[in-house]
């Protein structure tokens, strides 16, 4: 039996600098659907299976006030320390649709040792887009 205390995960928030932007780069870049984008421009949702993507600006009370200030990076040579990963059956034709749709290329697809074929790009505002597919589970003799 489950205990009541065994948690779901439920968000991955991306902090931003324009939440209405973000929504709109996500879902033509990488394919999502608009779950939510309050009138206030404050918080926004994509549709992503069992958890959600959401965005919220990087400057705000919840932030700068309660939790702290969020630090962005300064250059390309830095990355933020979180990287999003989004698995696709076709990850080449879903790396050319980001990067015709604003994602900055990082590392085109290609197959590595592990046996997934991975590529990165950057979103607007930086982060670190991971583009692969499903590793297959390895035989066992």
């Amino acid at each position: 039996m489950a205990s009541k205390l065994s948690p779901e995960f439920a968000y991955t928030v991306l902090y931003v600098k324009d939440v209405a932007e973000s929504v709109a780069f996500y879902s033509k870049a990488f394919g999502y659907s608009v779950r939510r984008l309050d009138e206030s421009h404050r918080w926004g949702e994509l549709e992503s299976g069992h958890t959600t993507i959401a965005f919220t600006p990087i400057h705000q009370h919840e932030t700068d006030d309660l939790t702290g200030v969020v630090h962005t990076t300064r250059s390309n040579k830095e990355r933020p320390p979180v990287e999003v990963c989004f698995v696709y059956t076709d990850v080449d034709a879903a790396y050319k649709r980001a990067v015709e749709n604003g994602a900055v290329p990082v590392s085109e697809p290609e197959m590595k040792e592990w046996g997934q074929k991975v590529g990165y790009v950057r979103d607007i505002d930086g982060i670190v887009i991971r583009m692969g597919n499903h590793v297959k589970p390895a035989k066992l003799d």
